[in-house]
């Protein structure tokens, strides 16, 4: 009897040992207190080892945010309202002058570019293009401000403008400096491309001293990857520290929208232009009147000139200061003064920049003779005004 009672206490709790072990893996909470529900989600966050919370956004953050906000201000849209009768220029090219939309001829144009204060008391350069003709220019700031500009002067051969807003407390960008670019920098382009607002794209330095090109007389252009399209001209290209140092101007395309060839003005060459229009109205260059033409191997060699040294005058202007001096075509134009030149573009940029009214030593060789030629220096008439480009 004593055996049994025994064989049957033991067979009780076995089982209820089984019973509890199952209850504790499959329903722990029956066999606990009720706890509250915080330190439920603390211990089951504590058992899943969560990962601790990353750090702010602005310490892990990389890009060019900071050269944005340091430029971006300074970077104005500019609405030109133009004749109807006067036709987009370049507009037969492959080089698209982000201007606007075309619009009939029979009402009058808006043309949307961009512009960049430079100066506290409200002086913005853009592009001549984007102003060119117009009877009424509206500037529109990054903080809502709307001010009427007035146009101080125009450069055509650079495509430079100058323009001027009274408002108080104006935004400025730094100025950089252009020759110290290195293809490979890295660039931004601000403006108001296709008028949807206030754009920033980024981009390297895809060369430097583009010429030749046939968008200005003067070019020496900053070449960049950096997305330009319509409404970007007249805006800033800046560097990583958000230094002012082009002035977008022109894309090649083939459709109008950007290709990722895009062209800027030196802020050195924007800032000498400026400086001239601000000072006397207008920027004063050298002209001697001849036209040139490059003194190729094959050339030297038909005329006989044994040396492919100096610039071939194609023609001389008639009663010119080059004309006036006894410089005749067919004569090779080898230095301006000191400075030797070599092409045609040496020859314009050396004759530009002589001052009006002084006189000149031209070195010319004519018959295998050197001569020194003495020329009074005229004026360059602006782009708009000349009947041929010549020097």
């Amino acid at each position: 009897m004593l055996k049994r009672l025994w064989l049957i206490f033991a067979q009780a709790v076995t089982v209820a040992l089984a019973a509890m072990f199952v209850l504790s893996t499959l329903k722990p909470q029956w066999l606990s207190p009720e706890r509250p529900r915080e330190a439920t989600i603390a211990q089951t966050a504590r058992q899943i080892a969560l990962p601790p919370a990353a750090p702010a956004a602005s310490a892990v953050r990389t890009g060019f945010a900071a050269a944005a906000r340091a430029a971006a201000p300074a970077v104005v849209s500019i609405t030109a309202s133009k004749a109807p009768a006067r036709a987009e220029r370049g507009q037969n090219s492959l080089f698209g002058f982000p201007f606007g939309p075309r619009q009939p001829r029979s009402t009058p144009q808006t043309g949307l570019g961009s512009g960049v204060i430079i100066s506290a008391d409200g002086v913005l350069l853009t592009n001549n293009h984007v102003v060119d003709g117009a009877a009424d220019i509206e500037v529109q700031l990054t903080d809502g401000r709307q001010a009427r500009a007035t146009l101080v002067g125009t450069d055509p051969d650079t495509d430079v403008a100058v323009l001027k807003i009274a408002l108080p407390d104006l935004p400025t960008i730094g100025l950089g400096d252009a020759a110290s670019l290195q293809v490979g920098d890295v660039v931004l382009a601000i403006g108001n491309p296709f008028n949807v607002g206030q754009t920033v794209t980024s981009g390297i330095v895809s060369a430097l001293g583009r010429n030749q090109l046939g968008i200005n007389t003067f070019e020496n252009f900053i070449q960049t990857d950096a997305a330009i399209n319509p409404g970007n001209s007249g805006g800033a290209l800046v560097d990583a520290d958000g230094r002012l140092i082009g002035i977008n101007t022109a894309i090649f395309s083939r459709s109008g929208g950007s290709l990722g060839i895009g062209f800027a003005i030196p802020v050195d060459v924007a800032r000498q232009v400026a400086a001239a229009i601000l000072k006397d109205g207008s920027v004063a260059r050298g002209y001697i009147g001849v036209q040139t033409r490059e003194l190729t191997p094959e050339l030297a060699e038909v005329l006989k000139l044994g040396s492919t040294r100096g610039v071939l005058i194609g023609e001389v202007v008639n009663d010119g200061p080059a004309a006036r001096s006894g410089i005749r075509p067919g004569d090779v134009l080898t230095r301006i003064g000191d400075q030797p030149v070599n092409t045609p573009a040496e020859l314009l940029t050396s004759v530009a920049a002589l001052k009006p009214g002084s006189q000149v030593a031209i070195g010319v060789q004519r018959a295998g003779k050197a001569l020194d030629v003495s020329v009074d220096v005229g004026r360059r008439k602006p782009r708009a005004q000349r009947p041929s480009d010549d020097d």
